[in-house]
């Protein structure tokens, strides 16, 4: 049984695409801003530790100037 609901939400659906799409790059561009990178580093889940091995720093070294090339507007690898 279909309910008026369900009919308006099938009408709707692109609006809904828009409007996720809209706040998914908000969301992204809010998480790229300094502050946010500033306090993310101050909390201790996101900090990383001295001693990890050579291997994982390699890794994460690759991983940021990826992620700072895409902020960037640049293409992935």
């Amino acid at each position: 049984m279909a309910t008026r609901n369900d009919g308006d939400r099938k009408n709707g659906a692109p609006k809904d695409d828009e409007r996720r799409e809209r706040l998914a790059a908000g969301i992204r561009r809010q998480f790229g801003t300094e502050a946010t990178m500033h306090f993310l580093r101050a909390l201790p889940a996101f900090r990383t530790e001295n001693d990890i091995p050579d291997r994982f720093r390699e890794l994460l070294d690759r991983l940021d100037g990826i992620e700072s090339s895409v902020a960037a507007g640049g293409n992935r690898r």
